[in-house]
């Protein structure tokens, strides 16, 4: 289960949670437009119809999608650092939002994932510890809020997707 948590300050959201997968395999979840696309959102509330990425820095990303009402949206932004299977930085802005900026990092780490048996532990495999930040909220108390709730929602999504192939179609 994801814990997130607003900075006191207001101005970031800090997320995180381990997911049963290497980082390569959650890295490409993230970064992957078009996989993003599969595990981000809920039916009755909001999906992605079409995306664009040019995964590189400097390069810009854009979704395309519908809300919770039909309406449509519009997000994009711009990768700072792309330095895979470990660290993902981008901008990020929403029509939904406001005409500000905010940055999200996704940092990767590798853990050994351990199984019992009756001499002790043995590794099995290797996990991934999901750590986001998500700032720029400074003086937007109102949309720090209800992203902070929102990356609950979505680290919970990403790890029913690397896990499970679970999609946003099939949440409800």
């Amino acid at each position: 289960m994801a814990t997130a948590y607003l900075t006191p300050d207001q101005d970031a959201i800090l997320a995180e949670i381990f997911i049963a997968a290497p980082p390569a395999r959650v890295f490409e979840a993230i970064a992957d437009v078009n996989q993003r696309a599969q595990w981000w959102g809920m039916k009755g509330a909001f999906h992605v119809t079409s995306s664009t990425s040019d995964l590189r820095p400097g390069g810009k990303w854009s979704h395309e999608g519908v809300g919770p009402a039909g309406q449509p949206f519009h997000m994009e932004g711009e990768y700072l650092q792309v330095e895979p299977p470990r660290l993902l930085v981008h901008t990020r802005q929403a029509d939904f939002v406001g005409p500000f900026n905010t940055i999200v990092r996704w940092e990767l780490e590798p853990k050994d994932v351990r199984e019992l048996h009756s001499g002790g532990t043995h590794r099995i495999g290797t996990g991934t510890l999901v750590r986001v930040k998500h700032s720029g909220f400074a003086g937007h108390p109102d949309q720090a809020a209800s992203h902070h709730k929102g990356w609950e929602a979505g680290m919970n999504w990403l790890k029913a997707y690397v896990e499970a192939g679970e999609t946003w179609q099939m949440r409800s």
